[in-house]
């Protein structure tokens, strides 16, 4: 299964749009993510993608205060407990039901936690956890990264997770393990 992690596309449509025909076409992936900010951006993805999207949304979205809409999701995929999430720790604007990731990587109850919200891809490995962070969608950003999308190859036996650079294709860091074993 392989799957698509992208975030923090602000309106940046046509970006978004961009990511979503490479993941489809070059990656081939099965289910996309969209990680927030904004989630308001998911139809432009709908667009070029027919299959599956998850999506949250930002901690600064309206839709982040509506307790009919979650903030997090706890999925399993091929066997792997993955957090989707804008943030990687719990934030001022949580719901007081919102799970907290940190607390969540701590107990064990999570093998991967995707998240977003700082526009800076990483893959970190802490605590028997994968973090992956996609980065953004946007042309320009003050924090000195470009544009970028996350790919997740899950398997039984282990997981690849990939950071790609959107306009040059390139995977600029990858890793490689099983999530878990500490």
């Amino acid at each position: 299964m392989r799957l698509g992690l992208v975030s923090d596309t602000h309106g940046e449509l046509e970006i978004l749009r961009e990511a979503g025909r490479k993941l489809k076409r070059q990656w081939q992936i099965d289910v996309i993510a969209h990680l927030g900010d904004e989630c308001e951006d998911v139809p432009a993805l709908r667009e070029v993608w027919e299959g599956e999207i998850i999506e949250v949304p930002g901690v600064y979205c309206d839709h982040y205060q509506d307790p009919a809409i979650a903030n997090r999701i706890l999925r399993e995929i091929e066997g792997w407990r993955i957090l989707f999430t804008h943030t990687s720790g719990a934030h001022k604007n949580d719901l007081p039901a919102d799970s907290r990731p940190e607390e969540l990587a701590a107990a064990g109850a999570v093998d991967i936690v995707a998240f977003g919200h700082t526009h800076i891809p990483e893959i970190r490995w802490e605590g028997g956890v994968l973090w992956v962070n996609p980065g953004h969608l946007k042309e320009r950003d003050k924090k000195g990264y470009g544009p970028s999308f996350g790919v997740l190859d899950l398997k039984e036996e282990a997981v690849t997770a990939r950071l790609v650079d959107l306009k040059s294709g390139t995977v600029f860091r990858n890793w490689e393990g099983r999530p878990g074993e500490k």
